[in-house]
């Protein structure tokens, strides 16, 4: 029996590890974190990029994701991947009946967990400039590592031109609302009953919205599903680094707009306790 998909969508450092520890507990369930990622990234940003059609990812997704739907164990299968969230409409077409959840945290805190805990692990200078001669055309397809694919800004789009003379915290918070962007702009196109947006802000402190979830996914609640979401997981350092006045007049300048749209306009920045 081929297994009910899902997929959980975001814009990284936003929970998606958690949830893969959370609800690897629940029984017939089997949920991956970033499945196949050195085939899936280059892909999704191809895609993003407009360098790879819907026959090519499909293709692909039919061959990674599909074939571990197909021979799971379990009545359900799941990935928690941020590099997804590029492929939403490929796996809609694929998975006809998959739910979708999007995991959404305050921009800030994304931001400098991104720039404090990945180092050259994300849109760091020299494989950002590698991309980018790639993208012009001057340069060979970088390797299938983390580090190089990270989207860049398409021509003809905001922030193109500035985007050259973007540091890496900029870069950074340019992702954060791209990404959560085509992640909405993409969903509207779901049904609204195999959809849905948590906060992982709410999802850390109200037990009704793990409760959701579960529903969402068919599993009954436990008491043990919100203890194992309020603890902070995929963390190699300990540390919560507030935003530089400079770094919040950046933000606000790349990132206002979306911060509204999830509702965290309004909100001073919070402090993560390990």
């Amino acid at each position: 029996m081929t297994a009910s998909p899902f997929f959980i969508v975001s814009s990284g450092r936003s929970g998606t590890a958690m949830m893969v520890k959370a609800l690897a507990a629940a029984e017939g369930l089997t949920i991956e974190h970033e499945y196949k990622v050195h085939d899936v990234q280059p892909l999704a940003v191809r895609r993003y990029q407009g360098l790879a059609d819907d026959n090519e990812a499909r293709t692909i997704l039919s061959a990674t994701h599909g074939a571990a739907v197909r021979s799971a164990q379990t009545r359900i299968w799941g990935d928690s991947s941020n590099k997804l969230s590029w492929l939403i409409p490929d796996l809609a077409a694929l998975f006809p009946d998959a739910r979708f959840i999007h995991l959404v945290r305050d921009g800030r805190k994304v931001a400098s967990s991104y720039f404090h805990k990945l180092a050259n692990e994300c849109y760091d200078d020299r494989s950002t400039a590698m991309f980018g001669d790639y993208l012009a055309g001057r340069a060979d397809a970088p390797p299938p590592e983390k580090r190089y694919w990270w989207p860049q800004p398409k021509n003809g789009e905001p922030w193109a031109k500035d985007f050259p003379r973007f540091n890496q915290f900029q870069r950074i918070v340019w992702h954060w609302s791209e990404i959560n962007r085509v992640i909405l702009r993409d969903l509207k196109d779901i049904p609204e009953h195999r959809r849905m947006c948590i906060r992982l802000e709410e999802l850390r402190s109200q037990p009704s919205t793990a409760t959701s979830l579960l529903g969402f996914l068919g599993l009954p609640y436990r008491d043990s599903f919100f203890s194992a979401f309020a603890r902070p997981h995929n963390v190699n350092r300990p540390v919560d680094t507030m935003l530089t006045p400079e770094q919040a007049a950046q933000f606000a300048m790349l990132a206002t707009p979306m911060m509204k749209r999830l509702g965290y306009a309004g909100q001073p920045e919070y402090a993560v306790n390990y």
